[in-house]
């Protein structure tokens, strides 16, 4: 981590952004004081079409009647408005 001032961010912002880019933190100050911290952001990795295929399918299997009824014993299901399907799925 760099302190910088103001002044000199101002002057060298190019290549304060190229050493932020290369992972480099800078406090930057205004009259002796630090007032920001400029800092790089952390870049997720953007997953393709087949990794996130590989990752649903390492999921656990969900147990929909047993889902059902966890969720009638924790709110109660008296209130329900029905039990059908609304896109006509059948469920393990």
């Amino acid at each position: 981590m760099k302190t910088i001032t103001q002044r000199e961010f101002r002057n060298n912002s190019a290549a304060v952004m190229d050493a932020v880019e290369a992972g480099e933190t800078y406090h930057i100050t205004r009259s002796g004081i630090e007032v920001a911290e400029l800092r790089p952001l952390s870049r997720r990795r953007e997953l393709s079409a087949e990794e996130l295929v590989a990752r649903a399918r390492k999921l656990p299997r969900i147990d929909h009647g047993q889902m059902r009824r966890e969720a009638d014993e924790l709110f109660g299901g008296e209130d329900r408005i029905g039990d059908e399907d609304p896109w006509g799925a059948t469920r393990d």
